[in-house]
């Protein structure tokens, strides 16, 4: 049986949702050595250290943070075979007072994968599940989807999807192949639509479509936004008005770690213009409630 979560909200200060494991036990990186590069060269994060989930475990216990921690499956367009979602899953139950292990499960897999999600939710302790749909090749309204969106809704677990600009592929030539237009978060409304009771989290200020993502989140009450991916000093207005006002219950803290730290977000986020109630609700009990750590 899964470990179960042994994460208490009432001792942490904050709940980061977006946390990337970018290296096995074994060493095996996430992405090829071209695509990390231009990632790193894309937040200015050259020689940033890969740390390992252990690593990561000591890191949010220090800072009494929770943190969601996924790898991308990406195998059909990149080639790249992905960590093992079991492996992450494992690593996090061996911190459960601070990791939540999400899974990521490549939609070209069809039938295997839907078979591979039930099974990671049910044998492992997932608790959720990524996807990157520039780095996956698809779109997120593409059929082909669907029955792995409907076994997620039926585990009662949420989904995340990176949206808007990327800083994989970045100034590598053509891309390296990863087409931005399958991240614009108006694609994701069709699945909030037919899969209501499916949990969505749209990850990242939307550049250039935040103004669809805000659309989105306020139409659908089953999307949530998170603003990992950028420090807070560059969000765009509206985003900070959104979050300071219709969605103050819907918006999460992530950071994107190990590209931009927590500590680095906090600092930006205790500048910006958000009412003093707001606040707790970004930084730890609008996820706590998402993520089922705290009853609604």
């Amino acid at each position: 049986m899964p470990a179960s979560i042994a994460i208490d909200p009432e001792q942490l200060t904050a709940i980061d949702v977006h946390t990337h494991a970018e290296v096995s036990r074994t060493g095996h990186p996430s992405l090829s050595p071209e695509l990390m590069a231009a990632s790193e060269k894309y937040f200015a994060a050259h020689g940033h250290r890969q740390p390992t989930i252990d690593e990561m475990a000591e890191y949010y216990r220090q800072r009494r943070m929770a943190a969601v921690v996924f790898t991308v499956d990406a195998e059909h367009a990149l080639g790249h075979p992905p960590i093992p979602n079991e492996e992450v899953a494992e690593s996090c139950a061996d911190h459960a007072d601070v990791l939540i292990p999400f899974a990521s499960i490549d939609p070209w897999r069809g039938s295997a994968g839907v078979r591979q999600a039930r099974r990671l939710v049910q044998e492992y302790g997932v608790r959720g599940f990524k996807f990157h749909p520039s780095l996956q090749g698809f779109s997120p309204d593409d059929r082909m989807a669907y029955p792995l969106y409907e076994a997620i809704e039926e585990l009662g677990v949420p989904a995340l999807f990176h949206t808007g600009q990327t800083g994989i592929g970045a100034g590598v030539p053509g891309g390296g192949g990863i087409r931005l237009k399958y991240s614009n978060p108006m694609l994701i409304d069709d699945v909030a639509a037919d899969f209501p009771g499916l949990r969505i989290i749209l990850a990242h200020p939307s550049f250039p479509w935040q103004d669809e993502a805000l659309a989105v989140a306020t139409h659908k009450p089953n999307v949530f936004i998170d603003l990992s991916g950028w420090s807070p000093k560059y969000f765009p207005p509206q985003l900070v008005r959104y979050a300071n006002t219709l969605l103050k219950d819907k918006v999460l803290f992530g950071s994107d770690y190990p590209v931009i730290t927590p500590d680095r977000w906090l600092s930006d986020f205790d500048k910006l213009d958000i009412k003093p109630e707001v606040r707790p609700r970004i930084l730890k009990d609008n996820a706590a409630r998402l993520l089922g750590l705290v009853q609604d």
